[in-house]
């Protein structure tokens, strides 16, 4: 029998009589923020655990899909779900950094990529598909010159096709120096500039988050403020913009559509008939979760035919209190642009919206939220 009684009985429940199982396939897919919604730093926010039970069955099995969406891009995948472990077991395919897209951008995995940030940066090229890596410090070992650093090393030759930021690194001036050289001699460092050569050499960026929550009293710089920092270098020096063939990491829609393409990916590996109509995201941050969430309903450009099938027709949003949201902040308006963009994350080419950080629904916890969206659902599991 149905049983909740404080929820509506799904569609074809006799409330009074067995509940067919094919009526309880899920039509919808959930998208968790991690930080502030299931962990605070490294401390497991208490709703999660309960929120988690009501989403999985006895053997352990998702009831339905599940995608943790984060903003972070400095470890592979199977770290993070690892650090969920605690409060659930996950699969690393359930999970999603910023840099998750770029598997789809498979003309760029045979081709010479040079790679910033911090963390494992090979390896997360590996596994995400380029076969081809140079990091910074591989860059400046073949070409110790441009970065003045050891004037006994003997240069080597280095063609770098491309430049994929992951994240911000460690030594900024390093990097900064580095990839403006790699630009502006279109991928053949040590030759001399050359301004004409624009558009540059494909540049692809993952999180564009300006700052980020610390223990620190106050935030500090995040990758977005890097990029700042690149785009004003390179149009100071040729008197152009700096181009991205990409941006991903929230609120880009390339992520949204990337995490609606791995939750229909889940429902077919589970064999779930029913097509996902629907998905909710659940996060802390207005101009992130909420953001990229609206942004994925006004835009629907795909770049990849393989991410079109049978996509979600809506993405909600749903909002916790547990995190960085604070309900008695004001959001900012449009017409106080210079501290529109300071709040949201800055980055020139995403334009302020107010309509766009309206949540569609505002609630305590993560566990009020997966109660929420199962009444809202009418969906009542097994």
């Amino acid at each position: 029998v149905c049983p909740s009684a404080a929820l509506p009985h799904p569609a074809g429940c006799d409330p009074c009589g067995p509940m067919n199982p094919l009526d309880v396939l899920p039509s919808f897919g959930f998208l968790f923020d991690i930080d502030g919604v299931l962990v605070r730093g490294k401390t497991p926010i208490p709703a999660a655990k309960t929120a988690f039970q009501k989403l999985v069955n006895s053997q352990g099995q998702f009831l339905v899909p599940v995608v943790f969406v984060t903003n972070a891009g400095d470890c592979l995948r199977q770290k993070k779900a690892d650090q969920l472990s605690h409060i659930l077991g996950i699969s690393q395919d359930q999970v999603m950094m910023s840099h998750s897209p770029l598997r789809m951008f498979k003309r760029y995995h045979p081709k010479c990529v040079l790679v910033s940030g911090q963390g494992p940066l090979l390896d997360i090229a590996h596994d995400l598909g380029f076969s081809q890596p140079v990091t910074v410090e591989m860059l400046r070992a073949k070409y110790p010159l441009l970065d003045v650093v050891d004037h006994d090393r003997t240069p080597g030759v280095l063609v770098s096709l491309s430049v994929v930021l992951f994240g911000e690194p460690v030594r900024w001036e390093t990097n900064l120096q580095l990839i403006i050289d790699v630009l502006l001699t279109s991928g053949y460092p040590g030759n001399p500039y050359h301004h004409e050569n624009y558009p540059h050499i494909p540049v692809l960026a993952c999180n564009m988050d300006l700052m980020w929550v610390a223990e620190a009293q106050s935030p500090r710089f995040g990758h977005g403020t890097f990029m700042v920092c690149l785009e004003n270098i390179y149009k100071k020096i040729t008197g152009k913009d700096l181009k991205y063939e990409a941006l991903m990491g929230k609120p880009s829609e390339l992520t949204y559509q990337y995490a609606d393409y791995l939750i229909r990916a889940q429902a077919a590996e589970r064999q779930w008939k029913q097509p996902i109509r629907t998905l909710y995201a659940v996060g802390d941050n207005l101009m992130t979760d909420v953001y990229g969430a609206n942004l994925y309903n006004r835009s629907k450009t795909w770049i990849q035919n393989e991410l079109a099938s049978s996509a979600a027709t809506h993405c909600r949003s749903v909002l916790v209190c547990t995190g960085v949201y604070n309900p008695h902040t004001e959001v900012p308006l449009d017409t106080k642009e210079s501290r529109t963009e300071m709040v949201f994350h800055g980055h020139r080419d995403f334009r302020f919206d107010p309509g766009l950080v309206e949540p569609d629904h505002v609630v305590p916890d993560v566990n009020a939220a997966v109660d929420l969206i199962f009444q809202l659902e009418n969906f009542v599991p097994n």
